[in-house]
């Protein structure tokens, strides 16, 4: 795990995932003393940095733009001895002795006392035309978060899952109109989930039908219409719409755990309430563990908590 002329740097805590759960838990380990990296090959903020506006983190009452959150977070951190290292973690072994190796994709290598894994996980996206460019602007993989910002507008929800059923019953207490788009002519959520949408009385169902593109004004900062085809008849139809709410998947970043701590269905790894895995010293907090809220502040708050017992842990073994 060395690099041919350098030896490993020795650290407290390694963080992987610059995400705030990354950041909160860099915060807390800084403030704890504790040499802390945390290794970033991506975005700074993770999925809040491409939020257009947060207005469910504490302390904001007019909203905070998601990429200042995200900076101001990572200025704090800093502040109290957290080190950045931009580069991405290619590999993570547990060694012998208790600590772990960490190699880098440009980086450098590294040994940790505690490891804490806050990669996060990247909504599975539709691949059309529009999306990239009005996400954060219409485009979203949150209702919790953004639902709130289209009151009294017409807007749709793709996916047909417990988690679009969810999210989208969730928005018809904003929206004027929501049109749940689904690929099938039937809903694969949970029976008690179907029954709480199709009660709503401002939620639509378009069956048998895929999205194949966001129409919008990129400059201005805003969806304007969808196209949707049929995929029986293949008709087209180009329909208004304010937002395009897109649940058909997440893909946790839990590769550097496979073989090593145990997951779900869905790749996420299973922790208990202190963000521990069965490995000692092995932490997972944020998105990238199973049953995650999925939200900023909780987020933040499992880096705390794995930031907390990773401290603890180190006092005790090392």
């Amino acid at each position: 795990m060395t690099n041919e002329n350098q030896a490993p740097r020795e650290v407290d805590i390694a963080i992987i995932g610059g995400g705030p759960a990354g950041l909160a838990a860099g915060l807390y380990a800084a403030r704890a003393l504790r040499t802390t990296v945390l290794f970033e090959g991506g975005v700074l903020g993770g999925q809040i940095a491409t939020s257009d506006r947060v207005e469910n983190y504490p302390g904001f009452p007019d909203g905070v733009g998601g990429f200042e959150l995200a900076m101001a977070m990572h200025q704090q951190s800093e502040k109290f001895g957290m080190e950045t290292v931009y580069a991405r973690v290619t590999d993570l072994q547990v060694l012998e002795d208790g600590r772990f190796a960490l190699r880098t994709d440009g980086g450098g290598d590294f040994i940790a006392k505690a490891t804490l894994v806050t990669a996060g996980a990247d909504p599975v996206k539709l691949g059309i035309p529009g999306e990239v460019e009005l996400t954060g602007k219409g485009v979203s993989y949150c209702a919790t978060c953004d639902a709130a910002f289209f009151k009294n507008m017409e807007v749709a929800v793709v996916g047909g899952g417990d988690a679009a059923v969810e999210e989208a019953v969730f928005t018809t207490r904003y929206a004027s109109k929501v049109i749940l788009i689904h690929r099938r002519d039937e809903l694969r959520a949970q029976k008690v989930l179907q029954e709480r949408a199709f009660a709503a009385e401002n939620m639509e169902f378009l069956w048998d039908s895929v999205v194949e593109e966001i129409h919008g004004d990129v400059a201005k900062g805003q969806v304007e219409a969808i196209t949707v085809r049929n995929v029986k008849t293949n008709e087209v139809t180009r329909m208004p719409m304010s937002a395009v709410f897109i649940f058909i998947g997440q893909t946790p970043n839990s590769n550097l755990l496979e073989g090593i701590v145990p997951m779900d269905a869905g790749k996420h790894a299973c922790v208990n309430a202190w963000m521990e895995t069965p490995v000692p010293g092995l932490f997972v907090a944020g998105d990238v563990r199973a049953d995650a809220a999925r939200q900023v502040v909780s987020s933040a708050g499992d880096g705390a908590t794995a930031a907390i017992r990773a401290d603890h842990y180190i006092t005790d073994h090392f």
